[in-house]
């Protein structure tokens, strides 16, 4: 039987790979925009993951989303060292949720009365922070000159975690270990795919906002 890991990655594999085609993302790692044009990308970042880890904290003692809070991968200091390493001590003015972020915290909030639906949030930003994010790293500190852990680009970092490849095996392993009937499957599954829509839309309109300014 194919495990629910297994399952939930194939289903979902051409929302994975849509939103990385994403021109955003390509202008990103091409080093065609600017570091203040970057920082948008992470001030979008701030605010859903404000919200996700907030989710976390709120169902940390729940039996079945417990399992998949880990205070070690919480973003929100990073983000600010990266916040700050880009527009300076005074990016809290600098920064605001666009209307497509502000549509995924609300829908990523909701998720607190749905241990499925969080589950299926978190997989999909972690996961692949965890995967094709530390590529994006690698590049961004050749693009704009960031040091490993000196701001900039620490969101992708989790040092805290150690080993990656065993995390994200011990945490497809607690995915596989899930009681979920069929129904509850397929509904996690259309979670993530809307995750997945929800967070190409935040670059989507973070490309409109690129192209408006040239």
């Amino acid at each position: 039987m194919t495990s629910f890991s297994e399952t939930l990655r194939a289903a979902t594999w051409g929302d994975h790979e849509s939103a990385e085609d994403e021109s955003y993302l390509k202008e990103l790692m091409s080093g065609r925009l600017s570091e203040p044009e970057y920082g948008e990308m992470v001030a979008q970042h701030y605010f859903a993951y404000v919200a996700l880890d907030g989710v976390s904290r709120r169902l940390r003692d729940h039996p079945v989303a417990g399992r998949f809070v880990f205070p070690e991968l919480y973003r929100e200091p990073a983000l600010e060292r990266d916040l700050a390493t880009v527009y300076g001590a005074g990016w809290r003015e600098r920064i605001a949720p666009s209307k497509a972020t502000r549509t995924l915290v609300a829908r990523i909030e909701q998720m607190a009365d749905w241990p499925g639906g969080y589950i299926a949030h978190h997989y999909t930003r972690y996961l692949g922070d965890l995967s094709g994010g530390q590529f994006i790293r690698m590049e961004l500190e050749k693009i704009y000159g960031y040091r490993k852990g000196g701001g900039g680009a620490d969101f992708y970092v989790f040092d805290e975690v150690g080993s990656l490849p065993r995390f994200k095996n011990e945490y497809r392993a607690r995915l596989d270990a899930l009681e979920l009937d069929e129904r509850e499957r397929q509904r996690i599954i259309r979670e993530v795919r809307l995750a997945y829509q929800l967070n190409t839309e935040v670059l989507a309109g973070l490309m409109h906002t690129v192209r408006a300014a040239a």
